[in-house]
């Protein structure tokens, strides 16, 4: 790392993360190497079906708990208005054929909805709410049967539309079990749904069930994890979570032993490890993770996570490598050495700020982070400076 010092005053404006209405959601944005190898893709592999199963049926498997509208992702992309579901009934009325559904199929033959959960959500609260446990919608600002049906709710629909709605058929691509992981994860980043493509988190999400999906949202929701990043984080596309999954899968793979091509393999991985974890190695990852953010915020404090310079005054947003290298690196300091780390503070933040000082360094917390000699010497040299300053 001898290279010339960064030329912070000329640097361009750092890239963030954007939600679906194009506001900042916190986090800098991690560039990929695209000259980077990429995963090989076997077409052969693939076992994609193609059902038209009626609304009643589609019904019948959410009733059944065999169908996963994804109850986080659907509240965090934004519920449609009233006005926007009222029109979607309005169209099936009508017989305009719905778009093409896309859902994966698990191990146990459940279905995941990938694409077209907010459609099937609101087909659901219009017909069966207690299915999916929302209120009633009742139709409004219909737009060519608002003479017969605004203010109706799904009883007060005369007995041949209410056939109509429940035998309604859809097209649903269907990703059958046994296509292998990163297959189906590969074919989902294309998809684009409500007009953009879903973020790693929230297909690790909709695709990997179980308890880590509440350990993850719960971290986030923390007080400790909240205070630490000074609640700067949304959580619309799920970055939150992946920051705290990040934490966790360094925690259970230390990364002197990462030694994947493929950092969202990784993080998928540690999803699994997490689901099959008993109770007092998840209660110790909830300890230390608390632990670690009360420790930033305590040490770092405005700066946690972040790119800084102490001779500006700038916030810059939340940088996930640091996040993981950062939380990490203090996770594995005793409480006498946090303690010696409080109180040079300032010694910290200065040696952290020339760090990022160095091109090689500032490289591997910002493009294709995930690259193996790019994790190693993020964490190494963070590792070097607080394990250096934490000696008596």
């Amino acid at each position: 790392m001898s290279e010339e010092p960064l030329d912070r005053e000329n640097e361009p404006e750092i890239a963030v993360e954007l939600d679906s209405t194009g506001h900042s959601i916190g986090v800098e944005r991690e560039m990929e190497d695209e000259e980077g190898p990429s995963e090989p893709f076997d077409p052969e592999k693939i076992d994609v079906t193609t059902r038209t199963p009626t609304v009643d049926l589609l019904l019948s498997r959410i009733r059944r708990n065999v169908l996963d509208l994804q109850p986080d992702f659907q509240r965090f992309a934004g519920i449609w208005t009233q006005q926007a579901q009222s029109r979607l009934i309005e169209s099936m009325l009508l017989r305009i054929p719905l778009p093409t559904f896309y859902a994966a199929e698990t191990d146990d033959e459940r279905w995941v909805m990938i694409d077209g959960v907010q459609r099937l959500t609101t087909i659901a609260r219009f017909v069966d709410p207690d299915s999916i446990g929302m209120p009633p919608l009742t139709l409004k600002k219909l737009e060519y049967l608002g003479k017969d049906y605004e203010e109706k709710r799904f009883s007060d629909l005369p007995g041949r539309l209410q056939t109509r709605l429940l035998e309604t058929e859809v097209v649903v691509h269907l990703i059958r079990q046994g296509t292998p992981e990163s297959v189906m994860f590969n074919i989902f980043a294309r998809i684009n749904t409500g007009g953009r493509p879903l973020s790693r988190q929230e297909l690790r999400h909709a695709l990997i069930p179980g308890r880590v999906r509440g350990l993850l949202r719960e971290l986030t929701e923390s007080e400790a994890y909240q205070k630490a990043t000074l609640g700067s984080v949304r959580p619309e596309r799920m970055d939150d979570r992946e920051m705290v999954l990040r934490f966790i899968a360094f925690r259970l793979t230390g990364p002197e032993h990462y030694l994947r091509q493929d950092f969202d393999d990784f993080l998928r991985d540690a999803m699994h490890k997490v689901n099959g974890l008993g109770e007092g190695d998840v209660s110790r990852l909830r300890n230390e993770f608390a632990r670690s953010m009360h420790a930033a915020h305590e040490i770092f404090g405005d700066y946690a996570f972040r790119k800084f310079n102490l001779r500006e005054s700038r916030r810059r947003p939340i940088n996930k490598a640091l996040f993981e290298a950062v939380s990490v690196g203090l996770a594995r300091r005793t409480d006498h050495e946090l303690g010696i780390l409080r109180k040079r503070r300032e010694q910290v933040l200065w040696q952290l700020s020339a760090l990022l000082e160095e091109p090689a360094f500032e490289r591997s917390v910002s493009l294709a982070t995930g690259d193996i000699g790019k994790v190693k010497l993020r964490f190494g040299a963070v590792e070097s400076i607080l394990k250096g300053l934490a000696r008596d």
